[in-house]
């Protein structure tokens, strides 16, 4: 699937991942390759991406949305380990 993370100043991420895991308002969850279409708001937390490597991102609050293989994550801010 195609992930791609946005703040309001830049384009953070863009890439190719297996797997990406959020922290959502309800606890954290797991978006895979062929997930189900979803909106959903993210707290404070951290954002993690499985592709060829992990990368680990700390972002603060802000929404995703699945739909047909691409991930786009609209974070308010970010932070890379």
């Amino acid at each position: 699937m195609t992930l791609e993370i946005l703040t309001p100043d830049k384009k953070v991420f863009e890439g190719e991942a297996k797997s990406v895991t959020l922290p959502g308002t309800l606890g954290f969850f797991e978006i895979l390759n062929n997930h189900a279409p979803i909106i959903s708001t993210l707290n404070d937390g951290k954002l993690t991406v499985k592709g060829a490597t992990e990368e680990v991102f700390f972002i603060k609050g802000g929404v995703v949305e699945a739909l047909n293989n691409k991930v786009t994550v609209l974070a308010e801010g970010i932070t890379h380990k």
